[in-house]
């Protein structure tokens, strides 16, 4: 996998976001926000996760979607159940994944972060395909940025965010870095 020079991965099936903008002059992509997201919640392989990110969510769809749908978010990756990723945001841009957020004492994680969505819940355990495609991904990301540090969204927005919850494997995740 790699980064190309405008932020797109080579290869990701890209599905651009209105939700964005461009990060402050000077400010290097110093962290990678891991999450999760299912739409409807806890259900998995529809087109909601994409049609929040693109501004296109029915409210009528479903219940769920009614309190979310005026909602205008994105992330810069969305990483499938079966390992599929797609982009959303070129990382030379910020994407509006973390809202209220700090990290190392800098608020406004958005500025300087690289936000991963993984289709999941805080409910089930995540796949081996969407670890692989995480790993890869991460890999690339740390080859093209100067990535300092890489936290799920509960630790930068501790007592809003719970994500990437109770079933994520941090261990297996940075053993899989190492390998």
């Amino acid at each position: 996998m790699q980064i190309d020079s405008q932020g797109v991965l080579q290869g990701a099936r890209y599905l651009p976001s209105p939700n964005c903008d461009e990060r402050p002059e000077g400010c290097a992509i110093e962290l990678l926000v891991i999450h999760n997201i299912s739409l409807p919640p806890n259900e998995f392989g529809g087109s909601g996760v994409i049609e929040l990110f693109t501004n296109c969510l029915e409210p009528a769809a479903h219940p769920y979607y009614q309190a979310i749908c005026g909602l205008r978010v994105s992330t810069h990756f969305f990483i499938r159940r079966d390992g599929e990723i797609l982009q959303f945001v070129p990382c030379c841009k910020r994407a509006w994944h973390a809202g209220a957020s700090q990290w190392r004492g800098h608020p406004c994680c958005n500025d300087f972060s690289i936000g991963i969505e993984l289709e999941g819940s805080n409910l089930l355990p995540f796949r081996n395909t969407q670890y692989s495609a995480l790993t890869a991904l991460t890999l690339a990301l740390k080859q093209a940025y100067p990535i300092k540090d890489i936290l799920g969204h509960s630790a930068i927005a501790a007592g809003r965010k719970t994500d990437p919850g109770p079933f994520f494997d941090w261990g297996r995740y940075f053993a899989d870095l190492r390998k």
